[in-house]
């Protein structure tokens, strides 16, 4: 596993910590992404639309705003998003604990 953390992700604020949990090899060409994220408090993952590909996010705790295409909802442990190809997302850290989910992006 390989850890990173980006600064100002999709024009975000703060940083957001990514554990890619597959590499390249493992996803066999069929995923570009499977890894746990972390965004701390006061931080987001800006806003971006996914070409060629769709995006799942299942929340594991914390709690959040997630932009669903330019519609905006609260998001907490259990729940789930999916942005298909041609739609986009951001999702922003609403509370005072970590926000941390999965993120799978399957291409198509």
């Amino acid at each position: 596993m390989t850890v990173e953390r980006i600064e100002n992700m999709a024009g975000g604020d703060g940083h957001v910590i990514i554990k890619r949990i597959l590499g390249e090899k493992e996803l066999n060409g069929k995923c570009r992404l499977y890894a746990e994220v972390t965004i701390e408090p006061d931080c987001s993952l800006g806003y971006h639309v996914h070409h060629n590909e769709s995006e799942t996010y299942y929340m594991i705790s914390g709690e959040g705003e997630y932009n669903d295409n330019g519609t905006t909802r609260p998001v907490k442990a259990g729940d789930m998003t999916f942005t298909p190809d041609g739609c986009g997302h951001g999702l922003k850290n609403t509370g005072r604990d970590n926000l941390v989910f999965m993120a799978l992006i399957i291409l198509d």
